[in-house]
């Protein structure tokens, strides 16, 4: 989904933006939840937990937020949290293959949201399968470019540490690795002084299917409908941008 957050910031005003804060910080907040309850309160044992609080702390989450999400997720604070990973999959606009995984604690409600936000924003729900075969579970770690860091600073961190492939996405280096390498690299990362913007377990694309630009809008659409849905925390896909038509939606109003 390259593009589609620095296209989606210029789109939007300040009160969308702000709504849109609210819900990734409660998004962010649920999945500190969960890596608590999963491994515990104790961060030096639990590096889920880690990737969590980092990614939460990168998008200003207050830091009483995090620690009350940590203790709740742990059952530190009486409560019994419970939620159920869920993953739909569709096809957008163009043919372009959709993940939705979902956090939810209503199974029924999460399905219901996720056909309406599809059929609002033009998009079909797919078979169990059908789509899921174009993507492998990698690990993701993404590293914000700063004044001299280069590709290769990057790819010397991070070889040794199970890294398959390092990448220029223009505004951040992207490094893909099997998921049980993640750790391994971000920790490379952190020996070797480069700060990392977030560290997850994604689904990243086989192939990916070149867009134009009203087909890229269509596409955008459909992922704010989703977005939207509390119960969905991410929005995995297929498609790129060239350069050509990112320039052409930067254009956009």
């Amino acid at each position: 989904m390259s593009g589609h957050s620095k296209w989606a910031t210029t789109k939007h005003k300040k009160a969308i933006i702000d709504s849109r804060r609210a819900k990734s910080f409660a998004k962010l907040i649920k999945n500190i939840e969960v890596a608590a309850k999963i491994g515990g309160a104790d961060m030096a044992g639990n590096p889920t937990l880690v990737d969590a609080v980092q990614k939460a702390k990168k998008t200003s989450v207050p830091n009483d937020n995090i620690d009350r999400a940590i203790k709740r997720g742990a059952g530190l604070l009486g409560e019994q949290i419970e939620y159920l990973n869920i993953m739909y999959e569709g096809y957008g606009q163009g043919g372009v293959a959709l993940m939705i995984e979902c956090l939810t604690d209503n199974k029924n409600r999460a399905a219901a949201e996720v056909r309406t936000a599809m059929s609002r924003g033009g998009g079909n729900m797919a078979d169990p399968g059908s789509v899921a075969y174009n993507f492998n579970r990698k690990g993701v770690v993404v590293v914000n470019k700063v004044d001299g860091l280069t590709e290769d600073d990057i790819l010397l961190a991070v070889l040794d540490a199970g890294a398959e492939e390092v990448t220029d996405r223009g505004d951040d280096f992207e490094i893909i690795s099997e998921p049980h390498d993640l750790v391994a690299v971000r920790t490379a990362l952190q020996e070797a002084g480069i700060d990392y913007e977030s560290a997850d377990a994604s689904f990243v694309p086989n192939l990916t299917v070149d867009v134009d630009a009203e087909t890229a809008r269509k596409i955008f659409k459909l992922i704010d409908q989703l977005e939207d849905c509390d119960d969905v925390q991410n929005i995995y896909s297929n498609f790129n941008l060239t350069p050509e038509v990112e320039a052409e939606l930067e254009k956009d109003d």
